[in-house]
């Protein structure tokens, strides 16, 4: 709003000095022998532009029809020679549609013809095809004004979907990253407490795992948020992928998940995003199942295919009746995305034979090998 009324306030200033240019001119080219009617006539070819921001079309009608009329009266000269015409049409252009600049600039260029028409003495045909061309110029500048605006727009559109996509990105990775060491954690944290009086060796490799994981867990979390501050030049670790998939397992079976991995196919590095994306399934269905499954084993299936990569975790765990609905459903749901994002496909449920899978499926055109 203030950016507007600022303008506004700079049309009104130039709408001012051309008046007054228009009328000094006027009075010089005619001694000042003509009536009032004819500077009225003059200032408005000009005048009318301090509002031309607010209403182009009408600006541009009352700037033509003053011109019109002064050169139809008879009046010496051609007032403003034209400016008028040029910013209103510009000003058209810019603002209203291609169709309404196209029949501005048409009444716009009968009256200019007109106008050198009723000017006295012998008028060169060159000279209206010039103003005309001056006039189209205007026109197309204004037009090539409004398309820049408008990809200007589109660009800040995508860069700020850009933005929120991004941020999603990073609250899901925080989610994953969480959920995955924190319930690890916590797992281990009351297996301590549980065996501290009668198996330390085993409260002890609890305690140790805590540690260990709740290390691991900051390192990650200070390497996603690491990744937004652009200033710094350390190198950063690469997100995991798939080949971190045996460290993933064994933090589960640390956790006292007995989880099985099966990797059949021609096994190959894949993309960034696409790797991370299997790898942050694997561990949000590792986690579920520590949270949700009870007492469980785990297993993960792996397949390189020629043209799908498949994953595919499944456990023999219980689920409570009248809880599938809600079974980790935001971790699904983020799970899903997540898959949608690659062109992939995530499906979750429960198992006809008992217990709960997830499997996940990306176009390998999306994970090729770089």
């Amino acid at each position: 709003m203030l950016a507007k009324l600022n303008a506004i306030r700079l049309d009104v200033l130039l709408a001012a000095v051309l008046t007054w240019l228009t009328l000094a001119t006027t009075v010089s080219h005619t001694g000042g022998h003509i009536g009032w009617v004819a500077y009225v006539l003059a200032a408005l070819t000009v005048a009318p532009i301090a509002l031309r921001q607010v209403a182009p079309v009408a600006t541009m009608t009352v700037m033509m029809g003053a011109l019109a009329a002064y050169s139809l009266l008879e009046f010496d000269g051609l007032p403003s020679s034209g400016v008028g015409a040029l910013v209103g049409m510009f000003t058209v252009a810019t603002l209203r549609s291609r169709l309404v600049a196209a029949l501005v600039f048409l009444a716009a260029a009968s009256v200019v013809v007109v106008a050198y028409l009723r000017l006295p003495g012998t008028i060169a045909w060159s000279e209206v095809v010039q103003s005309i061309v001056v006039v189209i110029g205007a026109w197309v500048l204004g037009e090539g004004t409004k398309r820049w605006a408008e990809r200007a727009e589109r660009l800040a559109e995508d860069a700020a979907r850009a933005v929120a996509d991004e941020r999603v990105r990073i609250a899901r990775e925080l989610h994953d990253i969480v959920a995955h060491h924190m319930s690890v954690i916590s797992l281990q944290a009351g297996l301590a407490q549980y065996v501290l009086d009668t198996d330390l060796p085993t409260a002890r490799k609890a305690i140790t795992t805590v540690g260990d994981t709740s290390r691991e867990a900051l390192t990650e979390m200070r390497r996603l948020l690491d990744v937004l501050r652009v200033d710094q030049d350390d190198d950063y670790r690469p997100q995991p992928g798939l080949a971190a998939l045996d460290d993933l397992v064994e933090r589960a079976r640390s956790a006292g998940l007995p989880v099985d991995v099966v990797v059949t196919g021609d096994v190959r590095e894949l993309q960034p995003g696409p790797d991370l994306c299997a790898y942050r399934v694997a561990q949000e269905s590792l986690t579920n199942v520590l949270k949700h499954a009870g007492p469980a084993k785990a297993r993960i299936d792996v397949d390189y295919g020629e043209q799908t990569l498949v994953l595919k975790v499944t456990d023999d765990g219980v689920v409570e009746k009248g809880a599938a609905s809600t079974h980790p459903s935001h971790g699904i749901r983020g799970m899903r995305e997540r898959a949608e994002l690659y062109g992939g496909v995530l499906t979750a449920g429960l198992l006809p034979e008992g217990g709960f899978g997830v499997v996940l499926r990306l176009p390998m055109a999306e994970v090729a090998a770089r």
